[in-house]
């Protein structure tokens, strides 16, 4: 790691191949995200309030092994020592054996997809709350009205529009009027200022083991199992975390893989030999371009809240 002026730079460089475009798109939120932005140069910059203080960090791959970091801000440091679990330096698949010859030939042309973790659990949190019950597009928009007004600006070069995430600080005091201008019913507002409340401890559990942090997480009212996994998949890393609940899931792996429908009880039952991988599954089917569901009718409407 070596700092020039208010740039910290450093490199990871992995046993395994990896990419990091592929490992960090699931923490992007919509096109537009203020948090995310991948440039034309092909290097993605993103945003986050480490421990130690807000960061801007720009992450561009070197070759298939080596990804290289710059980051600048109070948290730059902090944020360059976990380098390595953010890209997936440590995800490790050696006892994924699946046996469906989809998932068998995507696990041989993606050996590169590595599941990586923030340890940043409300950055997750705050967006899987706002992805419940509603589109995606939706909540993709709210995400962004509420980063715009409560974030504070990103440090160092940024490109123009990023944000940082709003601190547990800040959401606790967004007024409820400026979450129903942002198209965010009050169930949902009350769910994200209560988990704001108790960030401090929800924070702990990137130290503790899947089912207990899962645990502590659903305690909270609001939170639910597919709220868990969402978190789970990009804060802690879980290869296992499965979106139970997600209103596209069951459906997307039973097709994919049976040519038919699935529902949640099903699509556990059908994934229960991949624990503890039934995450790195789904993924592989995402990235391979395998993933299938026919469209049978309209999409689903968007819900507009902010009107009453």
């Amino acid at each position: 790691m070596t700092a020039s002026l208010d740039v910290v730079e450093t490199t990871v460089t992995a046993r395994r191949p990896l990419d990091v475009a592929m490992s960090l798109r699931p923490l992007q939120r919509g096109k537009g995200d203020p948090c995310h932005r991948r440039t034309a140069d092909g290097a993605i910059w993103r945003t986050s309030v480490q421990k130690s203080g807000p960061v801007t960090y720009r992450l561009t791959q070197i070759d298939r092994h080596s990804v290289r970091c710059q980051a600048w801000g109070a948290g730059a440091h902090e944020l360059a020592a976990g380098l390595g679990r953010l890209v997936g330096e440590h995800d490790e698949c050696a006892d994924f054996a699946p046996d469906h010859p989809i998932l068998v030939e995507a696990h041989r042309r993606f050996p590169h997809l590595r599941l990586g973790r923030t340890d940043r659990v409300l950055e997750a949190l705050v967006p899987a709350i706002l992805e419940q019950r509603v589109h995606g597009i939706a909540a993709f928009a709210s995400w962004r009205r509420l980063v715009w007004k409560f974030g504070a600006p990103a440090p160092g070069p940024a490109p123009d529009g990023m944000r940082l995430p709003p601190t547990a600080d800040v959401w606790r005091r967004v007024p409820s009027w400026e979450f129903h201008r942002a198209n965010v019913d009050p169930a949902r507002s009350r769910t994200i200022v209560r988990c704001a409340q108790v960030a401090d401890r929800l924070e702990k559990i990137v130290d503790l083991p899947r089912e207990e942090a899962n645990r502590r997480l659903m305690s909270i009212p609001g939170v639910g199992i597919w709220t868990a996994a969402e978190v789970s998949q990009r804060a802690l890393g879980d290869p296992d975390a499965l979106s139970v609940g997600d209103y596209h899931l069951a459906a997307m792996v039973g097709w994919s893989l049976l040519g038919k429908p699935l529902d949640d009880a099903g699509m556990v039952e059908y994934l229960a030999p991949l624990q503890p991988h039934r995450q790195r599954a789904v993924r592989l089917l995402e990235v391979s371009g395998q993933a299938v569901k026919p469209k049978f009718g309209p999409r689903t409407a968007l819900v507009d809240h902010s009107w009453h």
